[in-house]
Order: C-alpha cells, then sequence, then structure tokens
C-alpha cells in the first residue's frame, strides 16, 4: 500500500495515548475477511512486547483475504484523512468496512485522540494521475460529510481515562458509510460492547469531530458483530463528577472497609495490649493527640531540608510544624535556644547516634561506650567477645568499651579514666539501654576534657526523668546529648539530637576537629548536614507533629507527677522481687528499669520471656556482665512506664511481682520435667495447666485498668 505524501514512512513512532506500537505481519483472520480496499486494526501484543496497532489492507489484490501492512501508526489517521470512507465511486461505498478486533491482553484506546492528533492533508493535493501501485491512496478522501457520533448497541461501563477497553476475543467492526441522519451535534454514542469506558462530555466530542465539510470518517458504527451496520440511538453521558468520585472512592474508606485483613489483625493487637501486662522498658502507651497526629494528613507532604530551606515548596506549615517541635523540645529540657540547638528529623535514637559520628568524625576514628553486656545500647560500637563487629558504629569506626564492676554491677570508673586515657577516643559516649543507675556525668566531664573527646551522652531511656527533673542531666555537662522520642517521654518513635551552640567554656579541652572559630561550637551546621542529606531524605512529617504533641505533655505538672510515679512503681517492683529472693543487678535501681539476673534460677531471658509471653506478660531478654553470648542472655529487663501510664500504682506492681515470679517457677519446673533442649521445654509449655490458670489471672488484672490512646468498648475484640 502507498502512503499519503504528508504521512511519515512506516516506523513505530511513539503515541500519548497507546504508547509505542510495532506493526505485525499475518493474514486476517478467515471470519474477518475484506476487500481490497478494506483496513483491519487489531489491538494485541507484538514481537517486543509492547501494544500494537495493526492496519492491514490489500490495495494490489482483490481477494478476500488482505494483507498486513509493515508499519502504520495509528495517529496517521485523523483530520483530513478519510478512513475507510466511500471513494469517488460510489459503488466501493459499502464495500469498505473497518474490522476491529480485540486479541491478547485487555488495551485502552481512544480512537479520537488518535484522530486530533495526524497531520492533516493539503487540501489543495492532487489525487488525479496516480499510479496503479497508489491507487490505495483513494481511501483517503476528503469529499465526505461530517463524521456522526459513535455509537453502541449495549450499556457497557465508563472508565475513568474515558478511553475504550479493547478486550481479548471479542470481535468488533467499524463500519462507515455515507451520513444519511446524523450531524457533529448529535449527542455522544453508548458504550461499544466490547469496550469498556469511552467517557467525554459533550462538548468535547463536538470539539474534536467539528471539522470542516470534508471531514472524515463520516458515519463511525460500532457493533459486536463483524457484520453489523445499523445504527444504535444515542445515550446518556456520565458527567465529569461520576469519574472524580470513581478516582476518590478508594480514598474515603475506613481501614476496616479498605483492608479488613489488616484491620482484623490490628484489632487482635489492641486486644493482646489491653489484656495483657506490658514491662518492656522500652515500650509506652501515647495518648490519644499523639496517634491523631500520626495518622494525619501530614503524612502526605514531602520536605527535604529544614524550616527556611526546603528542596520542595508548599511547606509553609511544615515549617511552622517543625520549628514548633523544636521549640518545645528545648522548653521541655528547660534549655536555652542561645545555648542548644536541637534536630527533630533522625528517625530513631541509632540514626541520631550515627549522624553525630557522622559528622564529628572520620572513618576509623575512636569512639568509646559502654560494652553491652554492662548495660550499653548496640549503637555505641557493639562487637561479640570473639571480635565481630554487630552495629555501624563498630564497622565504620574504631570502638572500644568500658564495663562495670563484676561484683558491683556499677559501672567502674577507675578502670574506665584508665582506658580512655590510653585508648584516647574522639567521642566518649555515656548512657546506656539497661543500666539502673545514676550516670556520674562530672566525672565523665573531666576525663574527656582529658582525653579531648566530645562528651556525648545517649539518654534514650531516662529522658522522661531528665525533663521532669527526676534524675541527674546530663545537659549541665555533655556536649551533645541524643534520645529516643518514645519510651519514657511517652511521644512517636523517633530520633532526637540537642548539641551545644554559641562560646565554648575555657574549661573544655583541645577540640576534635578544626574550625574557623576555635571559640565557638559549630556541632550545628554538622549535624544538620549529616541529618539530612548524608543519612537521611525527607522528615517524617507526621511524626515531628506528634512529637510537638507530646513535648507539650511533658512541659506539663502532671507529666512531672507521672515521672514520679514511674520512680515510685520500679522502686516497689524491685522491693517486691528481692522479697522473693531474686537477684537483680546493682540490687536495686534508681530510674523507670530493673535487670534481673535469672542464672541463679537456671533459667536464661529467652525461656523466661517465653514463658511470660504465653501468660500476657510481656518482658524483654537482655544480657547481663558474665554472659557467655547475646543469644542466650542470662537476664530479663523490666520497666515501669508502660503500665503506669494505665494507671498502675505500687500496689498493683506487688501484684505484679508475684505473677512475674510464679512464671519463673513454671519455667523451673518445665525446664527440670522436660530438659533443657529448647524443642523440649517448648513441647512442656503447651497446654501446661498452670500457664493457663496464670494467663487467665493476667487477663483479669489487666483489663480492669484503660488504654491510652483508643476506646475499649469500640474494639471487635473486647471480651
Amino acid at each position: 500500500m502507498m502512503y499519503p505524501e504528508d504521512i511519515d514512512p512506516p516506523e513505530t513512532k511513539p503515541n500519548l495515548s497507546l504508547g509505542y506500537f510495532p506493526i505485525q505481519g499475518g493474514a486476517v483472520p478467515p471470519h474477518m475477511s475484506m476487500p481490497s480496499n478494506s483496513l483491519q486494526l487489531g489491538m494485541g501484543n507484538g514481537d517486543s512486547g509492547h501494544n500494537s496497532a495493526h492496519v492491514e489492507q490489500n490495495s494490489r489484490h482483490h481477494s478476500e483475504n488482505g494483507t498486513n501492512l509493515s508499519a502504520l501508526h495509528m495517529s496517521h489517521f485523523g483530520p483530513g484523512l478519510e478512513l475507510m470512507g466511500h471513494s469517488d465511486d460510489s459503488s466501493n461505498a459499502s464495500n469498505n468496512p473497518i474490522h476491529m478486533v480485540g486479541v491478547g491482553q485487555k488495551r485502552e484506546f481512544s480512537l479520537l485522540g488518535n484522530f486530533s492528533r495526524v497531520k492533516r492533508r493539503r487540501d489543495d493535493e492532487s489525487v488525479n494521475g496516480i499510479s496503479q501501485q497508489q491507487q490505495g491512496r483513494q481511501a483517503y478522501h476528503r469529499s465526505t460529510p461530517p463524521m456522526s457520533p459513535l455509537h453502541s448497541s449495549n450499556g457497557s461501563q465508563f472508565n475513568q481515562n474515558g478511553h475504550h477497553l479493547l478486550h481479548q476475543n471479542i470481535p468488533t467492526s467499524l463500519h462507515m458509510s455515507p451520513s444519511r441522519s446524523s450531524s457533529p451535534q448529535s449527542p455522544i454514542h453508548k458504550p461499544v460492547p466490547g469496550f469498556q469506558g469511552l467517557q467525554m462530555q459533550q462538548q468535547q466530542h463536538q470539539q474534536r469531530n467539528s471539522f470542516n465539510a470534508s471531514s472524515p470518517l463520516q458515519n463511525l458504527q460500532l457493533s459486536s458483530s463483524p457484520h453489523a451496520s445499523a445504527f444504535h440511538e444515542p445515550g446518556p453521558v456520565p458527567d465529569w463528577a461520576t469519574r472524580r468520585a470513581a478516582v476518590r472512592a478508594w480514598g474515603n474508606q475506613p481501614l476496616s472497609v479498605a483492608d479488613p485483613d489488616l484491620w482484623d489483625i490490628m484489632e487482635k493487637e489492641k486486644q493482646r495490649q489491653w489484656k495483657g501486662i506490658e514491662l518492656i522498658a522500652s515500650e509506652n502507651f501515647v495518648c490519644q493527640g499523639v496517634i491523631e497526629a500520626l495518622g494525619s494528613h501530614l503524612t502526605n507532604k514531602y520536605s527535604e531540608g529544614f524550616p527556611g530551606a526546603r528542596y520542595y515548596g508548599g511547606n509553609e506549615y511544615i515549617d511552622q510544624i517543625e520549628s514548633l517541635c523544636c521549640q518545645r523540645a528545648l522548653e521541655a529540657f528547660h534549655l536555652e535556644p542561645e545555648k542548644w540547638g536541637v534536630n527533630v528529623q533522625p528517625y530513631s535514637c541509632t540514626s541520631a547516634n550515627f549522624a553525630v559520628y557522622t559528622a564529628l568524625l572520620q572513618p576509623k576514628d575512636r569512639i568509646m561506650g559502654l560494652d553491652s553486656p554492662s548495660g550499653g545500647h548496640l549503637s555505641h560500637g557493639y562487637y561479640t567477645s570473639s571480635g565481630k563487629k554487630v552495629s555501624g558504629a563498630s564497622i565504620f569506626f574504631e570502638s572500644f568499651p568500658y564495663k562495670v564492676n563484676p561484683n558491683t554491677g556499677y559501672i567502674d570508673y577507675e578502670k574506665l579514666e584508665e582506658k580512655a586515657l590510653d585508648f584516647r577516643p574522639k567521642i566518649l559516649i555515656c548512657g546506656g539501654s539497661s543500666y539502673p543507675r545514676e550516670w556520674d556525668y562530672g566525672r565523665f566531664r573531666q576525663l574527656a576534657d582529658k582525653c579531648g573527646a566530645v562528651l556525648m551522652c545517649d539518654m534514650a531511656h531516662i529522658s522522661g526523668l531528665v525533663a521532669a527533673q527526676e534524675c541527674v542531666s546530663p545537659f549541665d555537662y555533655c556536649d551533645i546529648v541524643t534520645s529516643t522520642t518514645h519510651k519514657s517521654l511517652r511521644g512517636p518513635r523517633g530520633g532526637i539530637i540537642f548539641y551545644r551552640r554559641g562560646l565554648k567554656p575555657r574549661k573544655r579541652g583541645p577540640s576534635i576537629y578544626q574550625s574557623e572559630d576555635n571559640g565557638h561550637y559549630d556541632f550545628e551546621e554538622r549535624i544538620n548536614f549529616a541529618v539530612f542529606p548524608s543519612l537521611q531524605g525527607g522528615p517524617h512529617n507526621n511524626h515531628i507533629a506528634a512529637l510537638a504533641v507530646a513535648f507539650k505533655q511533658v512541659a506539663t505538672p502532671e507529666y512531672k507527677s507521672y515521672i514520679q510515679q514511674v520512680k515510685r512503681n520500679s522502686q516497689a517492683l524491685a522491693s517486691a522481687l528481692l522479697k522473693r529472693n531474686c537477684k537483680l543487678v546493682t540490687g536495686g535501681t534508681d530510674n523507670h528499669l530493673l535487670l534481673w539476673d535469672l542464672r541463679p534460677l537456671g533459667l536464661t531471658g529467652n525461656r523466661y520471656e517465653k514463658v511470660c509471653e504465653m501468660c500476657h506478660l510481656t518482658v524483654n531478654k537482655n544480657a547481663v556482665f558474665g554472659d557467655s553470648g547475646a543469644m542466650s542472655p542470662g537476664g530479663v529487663r523490666i520497666g515501669t512506664p508502660a503500665m503506669t501510664s494505665r494507671g498502675c500504682v505500687e500496689e498493683d506492681f506487688e501484684i505484679i511481682a508475684e505473677f512475674l515470679f510464679k512464671a519463673a517457677q513454671i519455667a523451673s519446673i518445665v525446664l527440670r520435667e522436660h530438659g533443657k533442649l529448647q524443642k523440649d521445654f517448648l513441647k512442656g509449655l503447651q497446654n501446661n495447666k498452670e500457664i493457663l490458670e496464670l494467663r487467665a489471672s493476667v487477663e483479669k488484672f489487666a483489663s480492669q485498668f484503660e488504654m491510652p490512646g483508643f476506646d475499649v468498648s469500640t474494639m471487635k475484640y473486647n471480651n
């Protein structure tokens, strides 16, 4: 077939509606036979895997089966070019059907959209004198009346894109003949059989088809039958509101409707929290305001950068939220903004710690923190006794731990100083995850000055006590202070970094880094750059808003009363366990947690944790000094903040202590009767009568206390 001169040569071309359409070869299906001047359009999968549009025409031979064109893009057919309209010879007008067959996968096709993008053939171009080889051009005739609207015989649904969706294996034919009673003003057609969704307004349809008197495609009819020729009555057009509503429908569904499977699991977790006794020291229950902020629309906004310096627009109110959060953070810890700055963007305290290392150190520089079995945290550079580096801090930096006195469980400050002066760390870290006693920050300060180190405190566990001024404050001595934002703070899960700013006091030792002005701290620029863009992307604005809510509560007298009760409950629990001859590391506690050494009972932390879990007592296994490995630690860590948030007081923790002791007795009996192998131990726990009885007692006790953050009466599982 020859192409009009203003049509590009056969090739595969991009198309905004259809993508790329390589033309396949092949014969016309027998049931879709066409005369010589007919075109067949098929939608299917090409050899290259893209959508394809096939145009087949036999312009040289008047046979029943046409031959495929080598290539033709759908946008070749458009204004000024007649597709299968009648030629000058009116006798051939009825011999020009277009057959459209849907094969393969579901394809989306907007015929009108493609017609509107085609170059129009020049009106003054002559078609006289063409050769026999070029007679196929007579299909592109200009003398037909304006096209009529599309019609259909059924009520197929419209899709959201306003296009037909061509279904597989549904033959559909398009027939064109001179217009008899149609006009460009006719209403839009009904949906087409074999297609789903062609939705456009009457005005758009008229605009696309209001060509001049020589408009192509004068009468275009779609039918599920390849021999259909009758026109169908036009149908109504769905308005834009219908389409918009269809798009937005999923956005307004509650979780119970949008994802009932996930919602059901979440409801079961609610029941577990309500009917269980939560004693993990690093967990707490947040208030309803924090939950609302976390689940708010603020999660929609992206805001790389910092207030006043974002990489995205539309952050006017996000800036206000983060600035408010920073202001409240300083107020919660009684800090002057001239002397302290804060970054509230870290995703966790581990991220915050690593940001500090990244800001102030070079790779393989030295850090020193409390050993993990002594109560330190992995992020302080922990590695195993065999030398395996566990945390990123130990991988990228050279770390060396200090330890507690094995006899007392307290930090051995004499050995700490001896090791620090030999090791010369550039950052000295105080703070831990399971140390139940006060920290001597003044002594750490003196040692840091001797070493020329930056003094950093990780107060993740005790930050609530620091804010309530119920323990010694690290801000009086340290250069940098990091923390989580949950635990005793009762905020959302995340991290935070406080850093000194302004003039350095003269007593500070030599700086570990060079600064343009050695009399001023330059932590702010370094730390902010380490958080973003070095280690993180956009901050979680919903978390920052929730943190602002928590800090507002922290600054209230009620919060101070809460922390005081946390400490009283912790001491009451410790006293009750000691009365039952339980061994506690350091013999007690000064804060919100205690560490129970289970080795005298012949138990490991993981076995005891499992028994407690089956009884709805939630604790966590924890290493104690002298453990051979972290996989089978010898103790458990127990904290009081969560149950204090539910309203428990000292007498309630007397009962909780009895539950804990009873669980230890059950574990010892099962271990003695079934042996030390883990599989045998777990088998002995199944259908254990004592466990079932203890669980019933625990659930009865716990369910009498209200849950912060949600209403138990609205739960699915509230019995």
